[in-house]
């Protein structure tokens, strides 16, 4: 018998490849955006709540969850075109009608929940056909499992070695692996290690488009080399520092769901509302994979470069010490103006 673990590892495996998936032996579900087969329809939709605020659909039962993704039936049955048509609000202009639609009551709601998570960690839209007919062998998984799946104990650190880098010659990285899951984490401690001073750290979460491509949309690119070069200075004075380059794209939506938000954004929707149209959390990063990485540095009390003050409460709440909040903020471009403005408006960021 696989293990929860295992079950979700698989599950992910199956909604990347467009295969249906079945949760708590209940609620079967096809991906919307990457379920694929001839004649393939289903009498309902699960969408997320955010893209059925989108939708002006309710849930019968929001009033007790308003987060609780949503149940849809139409008058006939969905196809896929249509199904990926409702899912993806980047396409809302090109089929500007929809419906009409019912929401229906929804007996699973764990259910329904995991199967919201569970598309995230695929990076995949959160929409799924219903009792999907043909359906397919479908991979099981449980609403429970994603507990395990979660669990950082699993985490160990794989690889380390020296690697001198633009910013200092003096530094180590260090590679972590979880045994189910496929992201890699890596930190790079600068400087000599000691328990006398609290290290410089840096919580950065990948960014393909900001640190390898130089976008200017985002300040991820220029934040990443100041902070290794504050922390090579601090090395230099006898200090350290510790970068920690999280596997966490687009503050964990992934890649695609991040370009996705972005032609949102050329539509003229902020972060918050474009992730949000695309039934997808504004903050959907794991700090505890954070915490569990610095706990097998050996590193103890911190003093974190950052300027969300919510970042500092989220590892707090997983037992990291922070010590002091080092502000980390970079001037201003006109493609990021208003990028960092609703970071400051909207999620709490301390920026001038």
């Amino acid at each position: 018998m696989s293990s929860p673990a295992r079950r979700v590892a698989l599950a992910i495996d199956a909604l990347r490849h467009g295969w249906p998936i079945q949760i708590d032996r209940a609620l079967a579900l096809l991906p919307a955006e990457t379920g694929f087969g001839p004649g393939v329809t289903a009498p309902q939709m699960l969408i997320s709540a955010a893209r059925a605020a989108t939708l002006k659909l309710a849930n019968q039962r929001a009033a007790a969850v308003p987060e609780a993704p949503v149940l849809i039936r139409s008058g006939a049955r969905f196809d896929l075109a249509q199904a990926r048509a409702l899912a993806d609000p980047a396409l809302d202009l090109r089929f500007p009608l929809k419906g009409p639609f019912l929401a229906e009551p929804l007996a699973d709601r764990d259910a329904a929940t995991a199967a919201m998570e569970l598309a995230r960690l695929a990076g995949i839209l959160p929409a799924f056909l219903v009792a999907p007919t043909p359906a397919g062998e479908a991979q099981a998984v449980a609403s429970s499992d994603l507990a395990a799946w979660k669990d950082t104990g699993q985490i160990v650190i794989a690889s380390r070695a020296r690697l001198p880098v633009a910013a200092t010659d003096d530094a180590e990285i260090v590679a972590f692996r979880a045994a189910d899951d496929h992201r890699e984490h890596v930190a790079l401690v600068i400087g000599v290690q000691t328990a006398d001073r609290a290290p410089l750290v840096r919580l950065h979460s990948e960014c393909l488009t900001g640190d390898i491509l130089g976008s200017l949309k985002c300040d991820c690119g220029p934040q990443l080399h100041a902070a290794l070069a504050a922390m090579a200075a601090e090395a230099a004075t006898g200090g350290w520092g510790v970068l920690l380059y999280l596997r966490q794209e687009g503050r964990g939506i992934g890649l695609i769901n991040k370009l996705r938000a972005y032609r949102l954004q050329d539509q003229g929707f902020d972060t918050v509302d474009a992730n949000n149209r695309l039934g997808l959390p504004t903050e959907a990063r794991d700090f505890p994979v954070a915490a569990r990485m610095l706990t097998l540095l050996g590193v103890g009390a911190i003093r974190l470069m950052t300027n969300n003050p919510a970042k500092v409460a989220a590892l707090e709440a997983v037992g990291v010490t922070v010590a002091e909040r080092v502000p980390h903020q970079l001037p201003p471009n006109p493609h990021n103006q208003r990028y960092l403005d609703t970071k400051r408006d909207r999620t709490g960021h301390l920026l001038g």
